[in-house]
């Protein structure tokens, strides 16, 4: 039978569909991807924040999953909302590229061209609350600016003059084959990347043993433990991919190292929490860091954001 995968157009969710589709056939199944157009890509010019929809670029994949129009569905985990809908789970979480974000600008990749070079009133635009709010804790004389758009879309806007810089993810700009247009690797503790970053989810059918059997494979067990415990911490602030919440997991031997970060979207406060443990922790590790993030304030930025937008 053949395996049908789920998976949104965009360039790079079409490279992630066909990483998982290659590992697939290589095991001796025949499979074929479907493209499902989401919420978030019909709305691609209206921001993220004003979006107010979860899920915004899942929704529609997940509902052919549990209808069985697909067997399972690719997603980057970092768009998976913590609570997932009846029927559904995470069967697979292949090995995490860099989960770190980068600074493209338009100086280029020379030595000593990151944003701490960027002058005084330079635009620099990202998608998400969290790289706002993080860039402008770095650098107040900047002007950070949302932007929509795959990641094609956004380099072709910088590449016209419309931004100075960007912040993106790593992951996105690795698996394109564009590392040459990195100009900063962002240190995690100066720009915490947000939960589940760099990582792949694989989401079936609970209870399709044909499906879970095929892609058991591919999971990655430290990767999968990792994003258990920054998931923990963002269910545990109530908080989405839409707001200024950062969790970072890093796996030594068998042990986590957690760091969370929650600013405000001015970057005037920020508050930080770390926690280590054993790899078989995960949620406790993750409801620790939110919890002291929690008695930091953090739930009172949180509430400020919201009420921003």
């Amino acid at each position: 039978m053949t395996i049908v995968i789920g998976t949104r157009g965009s360039k790079l969710a079409l490279w992630q569909a066909n990483w998982v589709r290659d590992q697939l056939v290589t095991a001796g199944a025949k499979v074929e991807i479907r493209i499902i157009r989401t919420t978030g890509d019909k709305l691609a010019n209206v921001p993220l924040t004003q979006s107010g929809t979860k899920g915004l670029f899942i929704k529609e994949i997940e509902e052919a999953l549990a209808e069985g129009i697909v067997d399972l569905a690719v997603h980057s985990l970092k768009d998976l909302p913590t609570e997932q809908p009846p029927g559904l789970t995470v069967a697979a979480v292949p090995p995490r590229e860099d989960a770190r974000d980068v600074l493209i600008s338009r100086l280029g990749s020379r030595d000593g061209a990151g944003l701490m070079a960027l002058p005084a009133g330079s635009k620099v635009g990202t998608s998400s609350l969290r790289r706002q709010s993080q860039s402008r804790a770095l650098r107040r004389d900047v002007e950070v600016v949302p932007i929509r758009g795959n990641l094609d879309t956004r380099l072709r806007k910088l590449d016209a003059g419309e931004y100075d810089a960007l912040v993106v993810a790593a992951a996105g700009i690795h698996r394109l084959g564009l590392r040459q247009r990195v100009t900063e690797y962002f240190a995690v503790d100066a720009m915490c990347p947000a939960v589940g970053q760099g990582a792949l989810a694989i989401e079936v059918r609970k209870g399709d043993d044909r499906i879970e059997r095929a892609v058991q494979p591919l999971d990655h067990w430290m990767t999968h433990q990792a994003v258990r415990a920054e998931r923990a911490a963002l269910r545990e602030l109530g908080g989405g991919c839409q707001v200024p919440i950062a969790v970072h997991a890093q796996c030594e031997d068998d042990r986590l190292h957690l760091l969370g970060v929650v600013a405000a979207i001015d970057g005037r406060r920020i508050v930080r929490a770390a926690n280590s443990g054993p790899a078989s922790e995960p949620d406790r590790l993750g409801t620790e860091v939110a919890r002291s993030l929690a008695e930091q304030g953090a739930r009172e930025i949180l509430t400020t954001v919201t009420s921003d937008k």
